[in-house]
């Protein structure tokens, strides 16, 4: 088969897609099928021929750099460029068989890649672009989630212009979270325990040009359940050796305990896991995905945090990790994925 692999991307995520991208095509290339990578924003001036690859000979690679892509200087460096379809890219996604979304963050997780793929007729792996959409809107997401009597913290939605520290102490208190409503990764989100710390919180979820998601913090054991097809995997304990679950912590090796299954009962592990396809029904999602939430084991409660449409596919990824928990390898993963396009 031949498979496009979509990465990069205007993305504050652009370097964990480029990562995953790289991973994913070469695993692909090691089960016999025909690749081509093509940053989404970057685009190629080549033949679409000429792209694609074959064997395992001349494999993909990408290391994480530890902080978020500078993306103004990117648009800088291609004379101003804010069209976020690339140059051939369109093109080469004709000339495949399935494209194998490996994007992340806004363009590849909210809907706007799925509905111009679309639109030409071209099959891809995923959600769709309304499944999409929601997940990747937290606050469209915890109002689905909480319409259907499911516990999220609670929150509110200001536009980051308007937003206040009094107005985030006299609605949620502290502490609590800030971060942007459509964003992946952690960029843009802070954990907030000092009243002194919310204008910096504030400003950094800003720079993301979106409205700006505060939401009580929820203590308790950081858990989520990766859902493949109808089945969830394993569910999977998040234990960062400092401070939150953040960009750094996520992408850099040795920065995070991933436990696999997490040290839960059965009847523990049977509920997550059926809140867990709840949720990604709830929220229309389909294929594959990831539903992040927190226990507060005191409590015996579990909280909906917020979904993930398009999984990280690193070597420091969640859903590999709960795929081979069950006996499932990366090479194989990626190509299930890819099939279950093709249906």
């Amino acid at each position: 088969m031949r498979i496009a692999v979509l990465g990069g991307g205007l993305s504050p995520e652009r370097d964990v897609s480029k990562k995953s991208a790289s991973l994913i095509a070469n695993a692909l290339l090691s089960k016999g099928h025909e690749v081509a990578v093509i940053d989404l924003y970057d685009g190629t001036s080549e033949d679409p021929e000429s792209l694609y690859r074959k064997g395992t000979e001349n494999p993909y690679s990408f290391d994480i750099p530890e902080e978020e892509p500078d993306l103004e200087k990117l648009i800088a460096e291609n004379g101003g460029r804010r069209e976020w379809v690339g140059p051939g890219v369109i093109e080469l996604c004709k000339s495949a068989d399935c494209v194998f979304i490996g994007l992340h963050g806004s363009y590849g997780e909210n809907g706007q890649i799925q509905s111009v793929l679309d639109s030409y007729n071209i099959k891809h792996t995923g959600c769709n672009y309304l499944g999409c959409a929601i997940a990747m809107d937290k606050a469209v997401s915890k109002a689905l989630v909480a319409g259907a009597g499911l516990r999220t913290a609670q929150w509110f939605t200001k536009d980051p212009d308007s937003i206040t520290p009094q107005e985030i102490m006299n609605k949620i208190g502290l502490p609590c979270v800030v971060k942007p409503i459509g964003t992946g990764s952690s960029c843009g989100v802070s954990v907030v325990k000092h009243e002194d710390e919310l204008p910096k919180a504030i400003k950094y979820a800003a720079k993301y040009g979106q409205l700006i998601l505060t939401e009580h913090y929820i203590s308790g054991r950081e858990i989520t359940i990766s859902i493949l097809g109808d089945r969830a995997l394993p569910v999977t304990e998040i234990i960062p050796h400092e401070g939150f679950y953040d960009y750094k912590n996520k992408y850099q090796s040795g920065l995070t305990t991933h436990v696999c299954p997490a040290n839960l009962t059965e009847a523990e592990t049977a509920r997550a896991q059926e809140l867990a396809l709840r949720i990604f029904r709830i929220l229309r999602m389909s294929s594959y995905g990831r539903i992040d939430m927190i226990y507060a084991e005191q409590e015996g409660k579990f909280y909906f945090i917020e979904a993930n449409n398009l999984p990280g596919m690193t070597n420091t990824s969640l859903l590999p990790e709960a795929a081979a928990a069950v006996g499932i390898k990366y090479e194989d993963l990626c190509e299930q994925i890819a099939l279950e396009c093709l249906k």
